[in-house]
């Protein structure tokens, strides 16, 4: 099922949702829309964790893993061309969306019922409908000028 468009997350940005998140070395973290896998190699590269990528489309699956495959980050990522609703989330750590308000309404309730207690959940830009966010983050790409502004949402899984 089709969610969202790729809109690539600016590398700032993402840098500084794993950190709300706590990333640590070790952790699973699933990127759910995983465009081109910018995110899970920023995680394993710069976070030390282990990450699943799962993206629906092949062309930016596939161009994923030729960049995941350029690193020497291949035996900590993981990439999966397929559905995010047939993965199977139990072994996350953390969980980074950016989707669409629509789309993490569709997806909360597969949340609600694979993840573990205290499991972080991170999205970019669209809140989690009916979620209490523990932190909500103005974070500005670029102070000088003031923009571009994004909105990081940070839920704990209870």
């Amino acid at each position: 099922m089709f969610l969202a468009p790729f809109v690539p997350s600016p590398l700032p940005v993402i840098e500084h949702m794993l950190k709300l998140a706590e990333l640590q070395p070790g952790e699973v973290l699933f990127d759910l829309g995983a465009g081109d896998g910018r995110t899970v190699t920023m995680a394993a590269k710069i976070f030390g964790a282990k990450a699943v990528g799962v993206e629906l489309r092949e062309d930016l699956a596939k161009k994923a893993l030729i960049s995941i495959n350029e690193t020497s980050l291949a035996n900590r990522i993981t990439i999966i061309n397929g559905d995010m609703f047939n993965v199977n989330l139990k072994s996350a750590d953390v969980v980074f969306l950016y989707l669409t308000t629509s789309a993490n309404e569709k997806i909360r309730p597969k949340l609600e019922n694979e993840l573990k207690k205290g499991v972080r959940i991170v999205s970019h830009d669209y809140e989690i409908v009916g979620w209490r966010p523990i932190k909500i983050e103005n974070f500005c790409e670029n102070p000088k000028i003031g923009y571009p502004s994004h909105t990081l949402y940070l839920y704990k899984k209870s």
